[in-house]
């Protein structure tokens, strides 16, 4: 079905309130990971910011706002600014092509259900999520510290080698959609089972090679505090520093709104999605469940050592991947 033609004012509109959400979702984000994590390891969380600790989000903004802020002396000074800045920047743009719902007719007025609506979408994701990882290594290399250098390197390395089964895992669903548009994707799985079931290999490795991609634990080996400080952005503070945080959740979220998409119906209920305005609901309780699984995964395993790391990453999920995409395309044509 054809949609209708969308405004250019409705979709700044809708643009600017998605930046927004997005972004009051990694502040509280941040707050729900510090309690979850608390209540694992019985301890409390953050709980003297306002009632419950719901207000530590604004508080930890305010502290970083009045922060000094400093860099050092021999310090690539363009670039050092530059580099959080283009982290933040690219991560706030990939959720633009994630779709959350139908689209809404509100009178006579078309709202889509994502901002953009592009063809190529989940290439774009990938493309853009690539040029991200320079403002990782741009940050680490004009901080002139050895410690920010090792981080940067190993977050190159690591993005690197992850990023290959983190696009191969999702061929499975591109050859049984046929299609690269994650609209497509989300219609082909309405009246059917979730790509989740037939794909369930190419969801765990994307679930694993996300979590290396977004430097989450047990693949954190970027900011390994034991030995790197806190990595590429050790030489950070203020501000900027809490622009890398912000980039580093965001892409956790687009990750899982990612997966949400392509593998387990999108904004869809299971077998009952509802009224039109119930698409997003859904659509934000599967999110919070994958942040929920990742938060756990982090409160869980210990980190890897780096060999592990590329071992698995090269010789485990890339191998894998890569027969689950052949043995889909055999079937596909077979049936």
């Amino acid at each position: 079905m054809e949609t209708p033609p969308v405004d250019w004012w409705v979709s700044l509109i809708e643009a600017f309130v998605v930046i927004n959400l997005v972004m009051v979702t990694f502040a509280y984000l941040t707050l729900a990971e510090r309690k979850i994590m608390g209540r694992m390891q019985l301890r409390y969380g953050p709980n003297r910011a306002g009632p419950y600790g719901l207000l530590q989000p604004i508080a930890d903004l305010l502290k970083l706002l009045n922060k000094e802020s400093f860099q050092p002396t021999a310090a690539i000074d363009w670039l050092y600014i530059f580099g959080p800045y283009l982290a933040a920047f690219t991560a706030l743009t990939t959720f633009s092509v994630i779709p959350f719902g139908p689209g809404w007719e509100i009178s006579g007025v078309y709202i889509p259900g994502q901002v953009a609506n592009i063809d190529i979408a989940l290439i774009l994701v990938f493309a853009i999520g690539s040029i991200g990882v320079y403002g990782f290594i741009i940050g680490g290399w004009s901080s002139d510290s050895k410690y920010a250098l090792l981080g940067s390197m190993r977050t190159c390395a690591q993005l690197v080698s992850y990023e290959v089964a983190l696009a191969i895992s999702v061929l499975g669903v591109v050859i049984m959609a046929k299609s690269l548009s994650l609209t497509a994707i989300v219609a082909a799985q309405a009246d059917t089972v979730w790509y989740a079931v037939p794909q369930f290999v190419g969801l765990l490795v994307f679930l694993l090679a996300g979590t290396a991609e977004t430097a989450r634990a047990p693949f954190d080996l970027p900011e390994a505090e034991q030995e790197l400080v806190a990595g590429y952005h050790t030489e950070y503070g203020g501000m900027r520093f809490g622009l890398y945080s912000m980039s580093e959740y965001i892409n956790l979220i687009t990750l899982s709104g990612l997966a949400v998409t392509i593998f387990l119906g999108g904004w869809h209920g299971p077998g009952w999605t509802g009224p039109s305005w119930a698409g997003p609901l859904w659509f934000v309780a599967k999110l919070a469940v994958l942040l929920f699984i990742f938060i756990w995964m982090r409160a869980t395993l210990p980190r890897l050592r780096y060999d592990q790391l590329m071992r698995f990453g090269w010789k485990v999920l890339l191998p894998v991947a890569t027969v689950n995409a052949v043995v889909t395309a055999i079937l596909v044509v077979a049936l």
